[in-house]
């Protein structure tokens, strides 16, 4: 029996089994918000010691997947958002308004070395989080993500194509155009935001990129790095009490 970590995201379940401290080999599980495949937790141990969950959902998801890991898992706890973490203090001064995958991609962060690091998730919003060298918060973005853009434009506009389509300059052709305007104004946001962040901290930050839709800004960004366990991290982190 071993430790699994999940992450508990609008769109995706990511899953990892803890070992000797380290991420192991897992896997993820699209769902709709509503409910979790009914086959989700095949993937699973037959038995479970022990369980670590943070979640950004609403409850009655949550609660759906507790019950599943109920005849499997020993025991399951779940992450809260903290002021402090191991060294790393977040901006704000309610903790609990600030989302516990935004904080436990601070930790991940932080575990990682001394910064500047700033933090983007692609999910269903794009969220943007600076850390300075001293593993102090100092605050984030929050911005719909290029999906939820062209969404937000397809259930107002459904002739606008809700997928498809090659980013670019200046596009000749509609699918190309959202695709280089949402994709653009998510990567604009982040550039703006490097520089604003070595303004104030006096160094160019390093870049870290997570979440579904990574892709995109990984593209757009030069030298940003991809982090798509970030969170996973945060969460091995906070159950190791480092």
């Amino acid at each position: 029996m071993a430790e699994w970590l999940f992450d508990l995201g609008n769109t995706r379940l990511k899953c990892a089994p803890l070992e000797n401290g380290c991420i192991g080999d897992g896997f993820a599980v699209a769902h709709d918000g509503r409910a979790l495949p009914g086959d989700w937790a095949d993937a699973l141990p037959a038995r479970i010691e022990s369980a670590v969950l943070a979640s950004v959902v609403p409850a009655p998801l949550r609660a759906s997947m507790l019950a599943a890991l109920g005849g499997r898992c020993g025991r399951v706890t779940r992450v809260h958002t903290q002021r402090e973490f191991a060294g790393m203090r977040i901006a704000y001064a309610h903790p609990e308004r600030l989302g516990v995958d935004r904080f436990l991609a601070l930790i991940g962060a932080h575990a990682r070395g001394a910064g500047p690091w700033l933090l983007v998730g692609v999910g269903t919003a794009l969220t943007i989080d600076l850390l300075d060298r001293e593993g102090h918060h100092r605050g984030g973005r929050i911005a719909p993500s290029p999906a939820l853009m062209r969404e937000s434009l397809h259930r107002r506009a459904p002739h606008l194509p809700l997928q498809g389509g090659q980013a670019g300059v200046f596009a000749d052709d509609t699918a190309d155009a959202l695709a280089s305007g949402c994709e653009g104004a998510a990567c604009a946001l982040v550039e703006a935001s490097r520089h604003e962040a070595a303004a104030l901290t006096g160094s160019m930050p390093a870049v870290l990129v997570h979440g579904g839709g990574a892709a995109t800004v990984l593209a757009g960004i030069d030298g940003a790095i991809a982090a798509p366990s970030l969170v996973l991290e945060g969460i091995a982190r906070w159950a190791r009490g480092e």
